[in-house]
Order: C-alpha cells, then sequence, then structure tokens
C-alpha cells in the first residue's frame, strides 16, 4: 500500500499575470529537471494544498500546482469577472510557455478533471498524459445528479434545508434559484444558503463520516460567500462548454495515455461519468476503487494515485 511522499516546500512561486484583472498563484516543487506535472484542482474554486504536492516522487516530478482564477491565493479572490472555462485553459497555456516546458502530464480530480480534458483536446500536442480521478462531465445529469434527483435522495435531509434556502417561486431551475440567492441584497439569506450548499457538498463528498459541531455558532465568511458564488457562477453558465462536449471531443484524445481512477462509493461523481469516459477513451487504464468515495484522501485511494504517477515515471 503506497502512501504520500514527505512534505516538501516549493523552491520557486510567482504571480502569472494575464490579460486581465486577476493574477494566478503558481508554486513549483520537486526537482526542475523532472517530469512536468500540472495539479488541477477541483471546485471550481478550491484552491491547492501543500499536501498536493505529496502524490509525486519529488526527485523524478517537477510539481506544478496552480491556484485558478479567484481561487487559493489567486488575486483577487472570489473574482467571477473575466472568469470562464476557456480563462483557465489559456492560462495553463500561459505557465506552460513561461516556464517553457514542451510536454507535461495533467493531474486532476473532480472539476480539474473536466479541465484537464478541455485542455488537452486544444492542447493535445502539450500533453504528455493525463491522470483523471473522480470524472465530472459538466453535463446537465451530472448537476442535477449532484443536486437534485440523485444524492439529494439518499440525503434527503440536508436536501430540505438547501432547497429551503431558495424561495418556492425560484425552486423549479434550483441553479438559478440558488444563484439568485447567493448573489442576492438580502444578506442573512446570501449567508445561510452559503452555508447550505457547503454544508450539502461536505455530506456528499466526506458520506457519512461528515459530521457538524451543532454546539458552536456557525460563522459565515465573505470569503465563503465568494467560494460558492464561484461555483454557481460556473453552474448557472453550465461551465461555459455544450452539453456533453467533454465526451463528444473525445477523439482528439486516443492518442495520449491515460489513468483513470473513480471511486466506487463516489457520490459527487457518480461511476457512470467515469464508464463513460472511459468508453470514449477505451485506450485508457481504468481503475475502479470499490470502497473509495469523492475526494482524494483515504489509504485506496492515496495508493492508487501514487501507484499512478509511479508508474507513468516508469
Amino acid at each position: 500500500m503506497k502512501r504520500l511522499y514527505p512534505e516538501i516546500e516549493p523552491f520557486d512561486s510567482f504571480f502569472l499575470k494575464t490579460n486581465s484583472q486577476h493574477s494566478i498563484y503558481v508554486e513549483r516543487s520537486g526537482n526542475p529537471q523532472g517530469i512536468p506535472v500540472i495539479f488541477l484542482h477541483g471546485g471550481p474554486c478550491s484552491g491547492t494544498q501543500p499536501k498536493h504536492r505529496q502524490f509525486f516522487n519529488p526527485k523524478k516530478y517537477h510539481i506544478i500546482l496552480m491556484d485558478q482564477r479567484g481561487s487559493g491565493q489567486s488575486l483577487p479572490f472570489g473574482e467571477i469577472e473575466h472568469n470562464t472555462t476557456q480563462d483557465l485553459i489559456d492560462d495553463m497555456e500561459r505557465i506552460r510557455r513561461q516556464l517553457n516546458i514542451k510536454q507535461w502530464l495533467l493531474f486532476s480530480g473532480s472539476w480539474g478533471s473536466t479541465l484537464a480534458l478541455l485542455y488537452a483536446q486544444q492542447h493535445s500536442a502539450c500533453v504528455l498524459g493525463m491522470i483523471i480521478r473522480g470524472v465530472f462531465l459538466a453535463r446537465k445529469k451530472d448537476l442535477d445528479w449532484f443536486a437534485k434527483e440523485g444524492a439529494g435522495r439518499i440525503y434527503p435531509e440536508k436536501w430540505q434545508q438547501l432547497i429551503g434556502c431558495i424561495p418556492e417561486y425560484g425552486r423549479a431551475d434550483w441553479i438559478k434559484g440558488l444563484y439568485d440567492v447567493i448573489f442576492g441584497q438580502d444578506e442573512i439569506s446570501q449567508r445561510r444558503a452559503a452555508y447550505a450548499w457547503m454544508a450539502w457538498g461536505g455530506q456528499v463528498a466526506l458520506l457519512q463520516d461528515y459530521q457538524e459541531d451543532h454546539s458552536k455558532p456557525v460563522h459565515v465568511t465573505e470569503k465563503m460567500v465568494q467560494q460558492v458564488q464561484m461555483e454557481m457562477h460556473y453552474a448557472v453558465n453550465k461551465y461555459f462548454i455544450a452539453e456533453n462536449q467533454v465526451i463528444q471531443d473525445c477523439y482528439l484524445l486516443q492518442n495520449i495515455p491515460t489513468i483513470i481512477i473513480h471511486g466506487r462509493n463516489d457520490l459527487v461523481c457518480p461511476m457512470e461519468a467515469g464508464l463513460s469516459l472511459h468508453k470514449a477513451l477505451p485506450q485508457a487504464e481504468y481503475i475502479v476503487l470499490p470502497n473509495a468515495g469523492h475526494i482524494a484522501s483515504g489509504e485506496e485511494m492515496i495508493d492508487a494515485l501514487v501507484d499512478a504517477t509511479d508508474r507513468i515515471v516508469k
């Protein structure tokens, strides 16, 4: 059973300038002469963490972490203007060119998997390979599963709390309804909805391990509201792509070595998405983890991800 590599610190970090108000936080660790790999976080707006460096052998990999626009340490936090999927793809290309990298490995999960696949479809010659965890295809049925007709039937209590934050007239289109509340002028309703959305995501992602501490008062920060606003910004705009675009354009990826890793117990991105991607990329290695869920933690998931990065080296 493989474990994460030891903690390491970056040897370089900088803010990438863009053609807008956004500055993208980028950091590098490991071996600058090693295999270049870029870590693509989920969300949108979740940001990178120091532990994300630990999926890679620091002697073999040139590890690149980026916080997507408005996320993590990128500035300004929560900014949704000039923040679209294509903007994120263009930022990746700016990073690759600035670092003078010919080809790199894409390591991604959840929303990051969507971004990796879309980037590779536009820049296949620059992609050495892909490790895709927790496939999210950004289709209508994927969103409906997460917060309507799927997981809502598994955790109906939490689902009712979330829906209760939306006025009845806005519940027919729950994405638009929640968007209107989270961007509305009623601060109390706004913060209540932000908390309910984050609590819902925590429940579905962490399964039975998610527990709320009711003994402490809940303090919803402005940063929490901004994070949910960005998620709603992408969701209400259908992630700025055409319906089923990711799968339809997979014909462009047939020559890219790919490893797909999906947890059987993933309720955020169900197994159907992973299987659909594998059918579109039949040459890819497809690994189903019988006891893993959505997040990149737990012995089974960590073992699979670290083993994948080690095998890419070989």
